[in-house]
């Protein structure tokens, strides 16, 4: 996988109470590219911050219909990737 595609893939971290619960349990939260599997997902991970991936679950979060001075529209939807890596492993996702 070439650098500009892991690149494209991992936009950020999600950080929130439900991502900092989860990485207790070894478990990270990402926003990814709308196109990213999980095998790019997990080739990325493992490849930008040198550790093993165990499983990656993806998931497609709705865009948030608003309306403004009575017009509608849609905020743009998230896809998010939830990746738990192998036992002793940590990811400092405030670096990230």
């Amino acid at each position: 996988m070439s650098n500009e595609r892991i690149l494209n893939t991992l936009r950020g971290p999600h950080i929130s109470e439900k991502s900092a619960l989860l990485g207790e349990h070894n478990q990270y939260v990402f926003v990814v590219a709308p196109d990213a599997t999980k095998a790019d997902v997990k080739a990325a991970v493992e490849n930008l911050f040198d550790v093993t991936v165990e499983q990656v679950n993806i998931v497609n979060g709705k865009a948030k219909a608003k309306s403004f001075r009575f017009r509608t529209g849609k905020r743009q939807g998230k896809r998010k990737a939830y990746v738990r890596l192998a036992d002793g492993q940590t990811i400092d996702v405030s670096a990230a």
